[in-house]
């Protein structure tokens, strides 16, 4: 049974790293997973005074979250941190207060950097937001994904094999972990 998966990229810029690296992901985790991109760059800052007349991009967005049936969070890190942009979305996703679309949906991070650490700065701040946001969050395999600048060819393959023999060990174990979750 194929599983409908958010792919969130915490990265604006169209050739981001980041960007890349999510597409090149979704041959990967074909026929389990099915990946779709939900983009960000539209929402609106997340303002409490807005929320009883709701944005049309805060509405579109969280209609395109909350029937999927997990989430893969693909992320720079920016000053140790995820980007202001992922933070947002995650901030107008799980509002109004008690409709949170994130609730109860597995997720799975991917870090990444053209530096040696790999993101894992963000991986971690995002976890702890997500956590909060009851979402379940596959614990292993981790990714921290170092030389993300080159990852991707022009052809959106993933060059390096052993990374391309990771990330596909990763989507296999988030696909197996989503069944797992479900059932519990």
């Amino acid at each position: 049974m194929s599983r409908n998966i958010a792919v969130i990229v915490g990265s604006l810029r169209k050739e981001s790293f980041s960007r890349k690296l999510a597409n090149a992901l979704i041959p990967l985790a074909r026929p389990a997973l099915d990946l779709k991109l939900i983009e960000i760059g539209d929402l609106e800052l997340y303002n409490e005074d807005t929320e009883k007349n709701p944005t049309r991009a805060w509405t579109a967005f969280r209609d395109a979250v909350r029937p999927v049936n997990a989430v893969l969070f693909v992320t720079p890190e920016y000053n140790r941190s995820v980007p202001g942009c992922l933070k947002n979305a995650v901030d107008v996703g799980s509002r109004p207060y008690g409709s949170s679309v994130w609730s109860g949906k597995p997720a799975a991070i991917i870090s990444n950097s053209p530096g040696a650490i790999g993101g894992f700065g963000a991986n971690h701040h995002l976890r702890q937001s997500l956590v909060f946001l009851d979402m379940p969050v596959m614990q292993q395999p981790e990714a921290y994904i170092s030389g993300s600048n080159k990852l991707v060819d022009d052809d959106g393959k993933i060059i390096e094999d052993s990374k391309r023999e990771f990330l596909t060990k990763f989507m296999q174990s988030f696909g197996d972990w989503i069944e797992d979750t479900a059932m519990a």
